[in-house]
């Protein structure tokens, strides 16, 4: 055989060697990334499913807001300090704006809850 073709054959072969080390280390770097990646598309499966039940969730809000104001106070104010916590992260335009707004959109909640409340009685 020529001894050229044989040099040749052998590079691939040490090409071929070498990448398949490449892709063991690469699957092995990413292991710990699998388990985010499959953590983030739980989470939005979750968010496309909430999008798509959207009439039911808002009467579910609505029910508990009728039935438990007080309740559904507590957790609209830990929703929206959620909200701001994470907006604050992404560095967001309005997160500074939103922090201010917080004592207000408090105050406005509270009114409305106690004039519920007042209609009820």
């Amino acid at each position: 055989m020529n001894p050229r073709l044989i040099e040749f054959a052998l590079r691939k072969q040490r090409l071929q060697i070498n990448a398949e080390h490449q892709r063991d280390d690469m699957v092995r770097h990413l292991e710990g990334v699998e388990s985010i990646l499959d953590t983030v598309d739980e989470l939005r499966d979750g968010v496309d499913w909430a999008r798509k039940q959207a009439p039911i969730l808002s009467g579910a809000a609505l029910l508990l807001i009728a039935t438990r104001p007080r309740q559904a106070l507590r957790l609209a104010k830990r929703v929206g300090i959620g909200w701001l916590m994470y907006r604050r992260m992404q560095g967001g335009p309005g997160a500074r704006v939103s922090l201010l707004a917080l004592p207000l959109v408090r105050r406005l909640l509270e009114r409305v809850l106690r004039r519920f409340a007042g209609s009820r009685a």
